[in-house]
């Protein structure tokens, strides 16, 4: 077993959607600043290396959680 699989069935999956919901989505207002990041990607503006560490920090709960749906539907 992978040492990101062993990590992904030690966090319990309320964890990880109360990540995404805080730190994912922090702050929200004026908007969520994944999204920002997110937009500027998509636009190509995504060049200064705080804003690329930006979207990973806010990013990693998303990403995470994804993969642990993805391993929990195919176990089945």
């Amino acid at each position: 077993m992978t040492l990101l699989r062993r990590l992904l069935d030690a966090l319990p999956l309320w964890a990880l959607m109360v990540l995404c919901l805080t730190l994912g989505l922090a702050p929200f207002v004026p908007e969520p600043h994944v999204w920002e990041k997110l937009k500027m990607l998509a636009a190509g503006e995504l060049t200064q290396t705080i804003d690329m560490l930006d979207l990973a920090m806010h990013g990693a709960p998303f990403v995470l959680l994804g993969l642990k749906l993805g391993l929990m539907q195919r176990a089945g």
